[in-house]
């Protein structure tokens, strides 16, 4: 590939080893779909390289962020090509990276690094003959205290701004006079934060938003239920957002949707989680430290949460609401059980972060396992998913009619 013109930005020793700086290059033509197309590391004496290749210049953004150490490049939203292959590079201090959209107007890609270091220079280059551009990030290893002196962190504003593809209607306009039941839905992860994958690369994130857009219709279609999702495309949430959209809906059930994966691929079965300050068992612990990581596997910025926010999701206590939170689990798991879909000791309960809205009833559902092969391919088929979601569905409607019931007696 030959290449008429290369735009580089070297070592800004006045930008303190470039922990955190912006490089704009020229923009694509308008219109013109940015796609990229293959993804290289390569280990060299002095650094680590980086390279993606575009078909054609974009404008990008790159810093570094800590605890744990990560790189993060921003681009315009693109078309991800890459072939699957290419998803498992990595070497020198790059452990590994993902990606995916983090904001309607935000692709990210974020690197995993094993020690601190510097973005020694950032590289963009044109190809002459029609081909390929690439951006190229060289980054070096450098002392943690070299790289605490020089933090800058992530640019602003704020890179947590919330990505609501369904917005909860205003507070005030609820509980709805139709007598409509609010459920609010949450396929767990999304965009940069992949979730876990299959035995066939299928990522957790897609499995969880088209199971929740299964369970929006059917629910839908029996027309007793307003139904909201935390998201209804591949972009990534907070977390902390998931819970404000339960919250602002007015919700009156919330049931956060995932798969898991483990070692062992003979595991399989459906589990049901409810919040607890002490998890069940190691496991459930396990499970809950993982998934509450996904916010900064996706590199948000947490430190625009204040503590007394972090305070309020936190305490649940409520009684009412975790009553009702282990009522609607038990409906859960009977209707589950009658499909054989349940793992042994179905139901758990530990500190997700995604269940801590302290006024709204809360389960998390790990659908079964993508890291057993036929637990998998189960977990593809729409098919499979209908009659999962059905009995999410039957546990739900169980649980409102048992409400009612007691509101009368």
């Amino acid at each position: 590939m030959g290449f008429d013109r290369k735009m580089r930005v070297g070592r800004l020793p006045w930008l303190g080893w470039l922990a955190g700086f912006a490089v704009l290059l020229a923009s694509p033509a308008e219109g013109a779909e940015l796609t990229a197309t293959a993804v290289h590391v390569s280990v060299e004496p002095a650094h680590t390289r980086f390279m993606v290749d575009f078909s054609d210049t974009t404008t990008f953004q790159v810093f570094t962020l800590r605890d744990p150490y990560r790189v993060v490049v921003d681009l315009p939203p693109i078309n991800w090509k890459v072939g699957a292959s290419a998803t498992r590079e990595h070497g020198g201090v790059i452990d590994g990276y993902r990606f995916g959209l983090f904001r309607p107007d935000t692709f990210r890609i974020v690197l995993d690094v094993n020690r601190p270091v510097a973005v020694e220079s950032a590289v963009t280059t044109a190809a002459a003959d029609g081909g390929m551009h690439r951006l190229v990030l060289d980054l070096s290893s450098i002392s943690k205290a070299e790289f605490d002196r020089t933090y800058v962190g992530p640019p602003q504003p704020n890179e947590t701004a919330a990505v609501r593809p369904s917005p909860p209607p205003p507070v005030g306009t609820l509980p709805r006079k139709d007598g409509k039941r609010i459920v609010v839905i949450d396929p767990g992860h999304g965009g940069v934060d992949p979730g876990t994958s299959g035995t066939s690369g299928v990522y957790e994130k897609d499995i969880t938003l088209a199971a929740a857009k299964e369970l929006k219709r059917q629910l839908e279609v029996s027309r007793h239920y307003r139904v909201v999702l935390t998201r209804d495309s591949d972009v990534f949430v907070p977390l902390r957002e998931r819970v404000e959209v339960a919250r602002a809906a007015h919700a009156q059930l919330f049931v956060s949707l995932h798969a898991d994966s483990i070692a062992s691929a003979g595991i399989q079965g459906s589990s049901v989680y409810t919040l607890s300050d002490k998890a069940s068992d190691s496991e459930a612990a396990a499970l809950a430290t993982k998934e509450n990581k996904a916010d900064i596997i996706a590199g948000a910025n947490l430190a625009s949460y204040p503590s007394d926010v972090t305070d309020i999701l936190i305490d649940l206590a409520q009684r009412e609401t975790k009553n009702d939170s282990i009522k609607y689990a038990h409906f859960l798991v009977q209707e589950l059980d009658k499909n054989g879909r349940l793992l042994g000791r179905s139901m758990r309960s530990a500190g997700f972060a995604v269940l801590k809205a302290p006024d709204v009833p809360s389960v998390l559902l790990e659908m079964g396992y993508l890291s057993n092969p036929k637990e998998e391919q189960q977990l593809r088929s729409p098919q499979y998913r209908a009659k999962l979601m059905a009995a999410v569905k039957q546990a739900i409607d169980d649980f409102f009619a048992e409400q009612e019931r007691l509101t009368k007696s």
